[in-house]
């Protein structure tokens, strides 16, 4: 059934030229203006007609450098942006939440709700508490330093604060910046610019294409990955493409008996060719990796049919 809902969902994100660039929309403002700045009953341009309320979260800290940047040019692109993210970095934390019978939470400025917690845990406060009662029509998670691609999407925050608002049956896309390798500083940084650049596009397009409707199917959300190009990161990406996770497992853990009970964990960086229409293959070429995902982990009908196969007249 999910590869059935999938195509659909491809083509309706690349049929359009448009997207498939990075550049800002036309008129789009180059540095974020305060919201409320255009005159009433107007729509700032190179905005989507009806602003959307957006619930923005992280794993990397309600404070770094993406969510920032993101809540900064969805604001200016005349969205309602509300931060709910961790009060600390809680990268590789993937999909937990709500293992405590307690949480701090700080409201240190006007739409920003710092939860010491998880991605999920400040997804599952933001819907319960800052958002009571009126659901956000989008949650979006990033963008992230790194990128979530491969295996590292299964254990990344940032993938598991969409998670959790794909479990509560809201929208959500996934953002994370960087290229199939270990992250430089600087130029991923710079680079963050461009991915929400198109995030804004990406939003618009959803909109104008849900008609007042939901932006996504239900249970469907999106796991994007902006490469950095350029030595500086500043350059747009080359294209965008919709794409399946890459399977490998590019993180390759090791153990060294220290004597003593304790074990010295190293982890190795070991990636492999990237497979055809994989994220790993559009990062890799300079594009945005677009891959739809959804809240479970059912297999598609194929791989349903060979386990029951595999396992018809089985009984306890």
């Amino acid at each position: 059934m999910r590869s059935k809902r999938l195509l659909p969902l491809a083509a309706l994100l690349l049929c359009t030229p448009a997207l498939t660039g990075t550049a800002p929309a036309a008129g789009a403002p180059a540095a974020a203006a305060p919201q409320g700045t255009a005159p009433q009953g107007t729509a700032p341009q190179g905005t989507a007609a009806r602003p959307l309320r957006i619930l923005l979260t992280n794993d990397d800290g309600y404070d770094a450098p993406g969510i920032r940047t993101a809540f900064q040019r969805l604001t200016a692109a005349g969205h309602d942006v509300t931060i709910v993210a961790p009060l600390t970095n809680q990268s590789g934390t993937g999909t937990k939440m709500l293992s405590g019978t307690t949480v701090t939470v700080r409201h240190p400025e006007p739409k920003v709700w710092a939860v010491d917690g998880t991605p999920g845990d400040s997804v599952a406060f933001g819907l319960s508490e800052v958002f009571e009662g009126a659901a956000p029509d989008l949650v979006v998670s990033g963008t992230n330093f790194g990128p979530n691609v491969a295996g590292l999407a299964n254990h990344s925050g940032t993938v598991g604060g969409a998670i959790a608002a794909l479990e509560s049956g809201v929208p959500a896309i996934a953002v994370s910046t960087g290229g199939f390798a270990a992250p430089d500083p600087v130029a991923t940084v710079n680079a963050m610019r461009p991915t929400v650049d198109f995030l804004v596009k990406l939003v618009e397009r959803l909109q104008s294409q849900a008609k007042s409707g939901r932006l996504l199917p239900l249970g469907i959300g999106l796991n994007v990955n902006h490469p950095v190009v350029g030595a500086d990161g500043k350059s747009p990406a080359q294209g965008a493409a919709v794409t399946h996770q890459d399977p490998q497992a590019p993180l390759v853990p090791d153990f060294t008996d220290s004597g003593d009970g304790t074990w010295k964990v190293s982890v190795t960086f070991a990636p492999r060719p990237p497979v055809k229409g994989g994220d790993v293959e559009a990062v890799s070429a300079s594009k945005v990796a677009i891959s739809p995902m959804s809240a479970d982990w059912n297999t598609g009908p194929a791989d349903f049919a060979k386990v029951s196969a595999l396992l018809a007249g089985l009984r306890p």
